[in-house]
């Protein structure tokens, strides 16, 4: 069993050694996926688990894909979904240039399901969406736009729950088990790398999407994503977070107003 000491000392070495800053994620979902990969390793001590981690590059680099991957689907809470369609695009529909923020946006799911709203709703062609990610390997999945032809069935249930109205499978081309989404989708893309915890902003959106990411922070850094994002979000533009996170418990919550029971808000002061 791995002690909360230890978790500690890795962390310290983590920052020391490579300038990683896990030191404000939750100790708890931290600990839980460093057990995860001392098991899946065969691992026999946290020592030899630690002295791989400090002194070989290749495995450091597997460390941080494996404790910074978030699990996504397409479409994931349709409703949010369905949400964005009638009440956010509505609204975007109206500015000539729309930019969108994926904060944190993993293997890029969710960026696609983005991007075929935005055709739906004829707003693609004066969109840019921004995806970001600390994990590299992640980001050049998004960036791939390859998915696994066995997730489909589901991603198409979420689609049409979502208000989509076309054959979700005229959107990619299917080969070998995986699928290729359209690249019509990926043209309006911008992938990049891009830290929560110590980069700042980087321009102003009109969206910013972070869903089920602050859950892995503790409260004080949730509260400076939180102002990374207030400082990056447009007057009257939207913040959108995954279904166990809110904005209620933060310093710029006054600023914002929920739409009805969805996780998105706009920015009103």
């Amino acid at each position: 069993m791995i002690e909360e000491a230890e978790v500690d000392i890795l962390v310290n070495d983590l920052y020391e050694l490579y300038g990683y800053d896990f030191s404000n994620y939750s100790r708890a979902s931290l600990k839980r996926r460093i057990i995860r990969l001392c098991t899946l390793d065969k691992f026999p001590s946290f020592a030899e688990f630690r002295h791989r981690v400090r002194s070989d590059a290749d495995y450091l680099k597997r460390f941080v894909e494996e404790i910074t991957v978030t699990v996504t689907e397409m479409f994931r809470d349709p409703l949010f979904y369905k949400c964005l369609r009638a009440e956010v695009l509505t609204t975007l529909a109206a500015k000539p240039f729309i930019r969108i923020w994926h904060a944190g946006c993993s293997t890029g799911e969710e960026v696609f399901s983005m991007a075929i709203l935005l055709k739906e709703a004829k707003l693609l062609h004066k969109s840019l969406i921004y995806a970001t990610d600390l994990n590299p390997a992640a980001l050049e999945k998004a960036r791939n736009g390859i998915f696994p032809l066995a997730h489909m069935k589901q991603y198409s249930e979420n689609y049409i729950e979502s208000g989509g109205i076309n054959d979700f499978s005229a959107y990619y081309t299917a080969q070998y088990g995986q699928v290729k989404f359209d690249e019509k989708l990926s043209e309006k893309m911008i992938f990049s790398i891009h830290n929560l915890v110590s980069d700042r902003s980087f321009n102003e959106f009109d969206l910013i999407l972070c869903r089920n990411v602050l859950i892995y922070f503790d409260k004080p850094l949730q509260d400076r994503v939180f102002d990374l994002f207030d400082e990056s979000l447009a007057q009257l533009g939207y913040l959108a977070l995954g279904s166990k996170e809110t904005l209620k418990f933060s310093m710029v919550k006054l600023k914002y107003k929920q739409l009805g029971k969805e996780k998105i808000w706009r920015k009103i002061g």
